[in-house]
């Protein structure tokens, strides 16, 4: 009786084993995709900003020299 609870034991730990390790490559695999997404969707608002700052800037430098003008 001693050898067989020994040989499940066993199993259960090698099973144990393969299952805890394919969560840790599934979780991995999930981590990836999420940071790729995530990763995207903030190079999209950063781009988006970047326009945004660019075209106040140019329209500063519109304004500016006609504010001058007015001073003089």
């Amino acid at each position: 009786m001693g050898y067989v609870l020994r040989v499940r034991f066993a199993s259960f730990f090698a099973g144990a084993a393969v299952a805890s390790a394919m969560g840790v490559y599934l979780l991995r695999d999930d981590y990836k995709v999420a940071h790729h997404s995530i990763s995207q969707q903030m190079k999209g608002i950063y781009e988006s900003l970047d326009r945004r700052v660019s075209v106040l800037e140019k329209l500063k430098e519109v304004e500016a020299p006609k504010q001058v003008d007015a001073a003089e």
